[in-house]
C-alpha cells in the first residue's frame, strides 16, 4: 500500500482509425511521463482507436488491430516506467465494449466496461457497443480506483456503486464534445459525483477535431472538498503529472497548472479553428481555398483559416460579377491584406453570359428569376473547384447557421466544399466573433495579430450581390430577430406557438419554420461543419426530407 501517486493525465489528439499513430504518440507522453517518475498515466476513451469511432468500430479487422496495439504497448510495461490506463474496444464473451484496460507488468492486467451507452445528439453508442455490468474498483499499488467511463459520471448510481465498493480515487476517461455550454454542466456533473461519493476525481478529455465535433480537452482534478487544483489548457495537447497524497480523510490531489475555462466568443472561436486546422491537416490537404466576396462570413472564415493553417496556406479568391461592387472588391482586397493571405481575381461575368447564352432559347419569353441568380453562384462553385483539383486545397464553404436553417444558399454553388468551419454559428455571432477577433489574437493562432477584418464588412448590410441592390433583408428577416426565431425552433426544439409567444409576429414565425422544414435537402448534401451548439445541423437534428408536418395555426 502507498500513500502517495503520481498520475500523468493525458490529453491527447489521437486520429479515428490510426491505431499505430495513436499508440505511437501514447508511448511518447509515456516515456515523458517516466522521466518525472509517474506511477500511471491516464489515457481517454478510446484512445487507441480515436472517439467516435462510429461502424468502424464493427469491422473485425479493426477491432483485431485495436487488440494487437494493446497488448504490444502492455508488454512496454515491464520496463519499471508507468503502468496505462487507456481506452479501447474490446470483444468479451463474444460482445464488443467501450472499455478501459489497466497495463502493468508486461500484460492487461485489468479491464472495465463503459456501463451508460449514450444514445442521443451526437451519439449513437448503443449502436455499436454492449452496455458492460456495474463496474469494479481497479487495484492499483495497494489504491482501489474507480473507472467511470465518460457517460457513467452523468448517472449517480455508477459512482455510487464504485463507492460503496471501496474506490478511494474516481478518475474518468472521456470523449466528451465541445458545446458551447457544455464545460459548466461537466463540471457540475463532477461536482455532484463528488459531494454525493465524498471521492477526488480526475476528469481526462479528449482533445481534437473529428470530423464535424471538436473535442476540447480541458481536464480538471476536483478534490473532495470541491476545490479544483488542477485545470488544462482547452483546444491543445497536454500531459500534465498530478500528486496525490493520501491523509487522514482521504486522498488530495496538490496543488497544480489552473488554465482559464472556455467560454464565450473565445471558446467558440478556438473550437471552429481547431476543427477546421484538424479537418484538413488530418486529411492530408495541403490549404485550403475559399471565395472571398467582401462579406462578413468569407471574412471570418479566411481568418479561421489563417489562425489554424497559416496565411500562406490559405487561398482567396475574388469572383466578381457585374452586380458586384466596388465597395466589396476593396473590402475583400484590404481583407486579405490584413490577413496575410493570397488574393486573386476571377470574373464569373463570362462564364455566366456563356450559360445564360446556351439557355436563352429556353428561357425566352420569361422573366429572369432567381435562376438566374442561382447560376452566378454556381459558376463560382465550379471555379473554386477547379482550382481544388488543380492545386489539391480544399475548398472552404462559408455559409452561416442561419442562412443554412432557411435555404439562404445554393446547391452545387456557394455550398460547394469540403467543409465550414461556421456552419453551426448564427449570423448574429458571426458578426461578435468577428469583433472579437479584431480585438484578440487567440492562443496557438497562426495568424497575425490585431485587426484582421475591415470594419466596413462588419458594418454593411449584408448582400448576396446577385442582383441589383440587393440585401438579405428583403427576403429574410433582420439578423437578431431571426436568430431568434431560429434558435427557438432549432436549439429548444419549442412550437411556433410557444416561438411567437418570445414576441415575434406570427406569419414570420409561420413562414421561418415552413423554410426550416423544406430546407432539409439542402443541409443533407452540405459540407460538414463544427458542432457549436446544442443542435447542429446532421449528427444532432436529423429530420426527414419528405415532412408534411406543420405546428398548428
Amino acid at each position: 500500500m502507498t500513500d502517495t501517486l503520481k498520475i500523468c493525465l493525458a490529453q491527447l489528439n489521437p486520429i479515428v482509425g490510426h491505431v499505430e499513430g495513436n499508440i505511437a504518440r501514447a508511448r511518447e507522453a509515456r516515456a515523458e511521463a517516466a522521466k518525472q517518475g509517474a506511477d500511471l498515466i491516464v489515457f481517454t476513451e478510446l484512445y487507441i482507436t480515436g472517439y467516435p469511432p462510429e461502424d468502424l468500430v464493427l469491422k473485425p479487422a479493426f477491432q483485431d488491430a485495436a487488440r494487437e496495439v494493446l497488448d504490444d504497448f502492455a508488454r512496454d510495461t515491464t520496463d519499471g516506467g508507468p503502468a496505462v490506463l487507456i481506452g479501447v474496444p474490446l470483444r468479451d464473451a463474444g460482445l464488443l465494449h467501450n472499455s478501459v484496460a489497466l497495463l502493468e507488468d508486461g500484460k492487461v492486467a485489468e479491464v472495465r466496461h463503459k456501463q451508460m451507452l449514450p444514445n442521443y445528439g451526437v451519439f449513437d453508442e448503443m449502436r455499436v457497443f454492449e452496455s458492460g455490468p456495474d463496474p469494479r474498483p481497479i487495484p492499483f499499488k495497494g489504491v482501489s480506483l474507480g473507472v467511470p467511463v465518460c457517460e457513467d459520471i452523468w448517472h449517480d448510481h455508477v459512482v455510487a456503486n464504485l463507492a460503496n465498493q471501496g474506490a478511494e480515487i474516481l478518475i474518468v476517461p472521456n470523449g466528451s464534445p465541445f458545446e458551447a455550454t457544455k464545460h459548466g454542466a461537466r463540471q457540475n456533473h463532477v461536482r455532484a459525483r463528488v459531494s454525493e461519493s465524498g471521492l477526488p476525481l480526475a476528469y481526462v478529455n479528449q482533445v481534437g477535431g473529428q470530423d464535424e465535433l471538436v473535442f476540447d480537452g480541458a481536464s480538471f482534478v476536483m478534490n473532495a472538498d470541491l476545490s479544483m487544483p488542477l485545470s488544462l489548457p482547452a483546444f491543445s495537447e497536454s500531459c500534465v503529472m498530478t500528486e496525490w497524497t493520501r491523509g487522514d480523510n482521504g486522498w488530495s490531489c496538490a496543488q497544480g497548472e489552473t488554465a482559464p475555462d472556455p467560454e464565450g466568443l473565445e471558446a467558440i472561436y478556438g473550437a471552429c479553428v481547431l476543427g477546421l486546422r484538424d479537418y484538413v491537416t488530418k486529411n492530408r490537404f495541403p490549404g485550403v481555398v475559399l471565395g472571398l466576396s467582401g462579406g462578413i462570413d468569407s471574412a471570418i472564415c479566411a481568418a479561421m483559416a489563417a489562425d489554424a493553417l497559416g496565411p500562406d496556406k490559405v487561398h482567396c479568391v475574388m469572383l466578381p460579377s457585374k452586380y458586384t461592387s466596388q465597395e466589396s472588391l476593396d473590402d475583400a482586397e484590404e481583407c486579405a491584406r490584413l490577413i496575410g493571405t493570397q488574393l486573386d481575381t476571377v470574373s464569373i461575368s463570362e462564364s455566366v453570359d456563356a450559360i445564360e447564352g446556351a439557355l436563352a432559347p429556353l428561357f425566352e419569353g420569361r422573366k429572369p428569376d432567381i435562376t438566374e441568380e442561382n447560376i452566378q453562384s454556381r459558376a463560382r462553385g465550379l471555379l473554386l473547384m477547379a482550382l481544388s483539383n488543380k492545386f489539391g486545397h480544399m475548398v472552404l464553404t462559408t455559409g452561416n447557421k442561419s442562412e443554412m436553417s432557411v435555404g439562404y444558399a445554393t446547391l452545387y454553388g456557394d455550398m460547394n466544399g469540403g467543409f465550414n468551419p461556421i456552419k453551426d454559428v448564427y449570423k448574429m455571432q458571426v458578426f461578435a466573433l468577428c469583433e472579437w477577433r479584431n480585438q484578440n489574437h487567440p492562443a496557438g493562432a497562426l495568424g497575425p495579430e490585431g485587426r484582421v477584418i475591415p470594419q466596413r464588412i462588419i458594418s454593411k448590410p449584408p448582400s448576396a450581390e446577385l442582383r441589383e441592390d440587393q440585401k438579405d433583408e428583403d427576403s429574410l428577416p433582420p439578423y437578431p430577430v431571426l436568430d431568434d426565431i431560429l434558435e427557438s425552433l432549432v436549439e429548444h426544439e419549442r412550437s411556433a406557438e410557444e416561438t411567437i409567444a418570445r414576441g415575434h409576429d406570427a406569419a414570420e414565425v409561420k413562414r421561418i419554420e415552413h423554410l426550416l422544414y423544406i430546407a432539409e435537402y439542402k443541409r443533407r448534401q452540405s459540407a460538414p461543419g463544427v458542432k457549436i451548439g446544442l443542435k447542429n445541423f446532421g449528427r444532432d437534428r436529423r429530420y426527414p426530407i419528405t415532412n408534411g408536418f406543420r405546428d398548428a395555426q
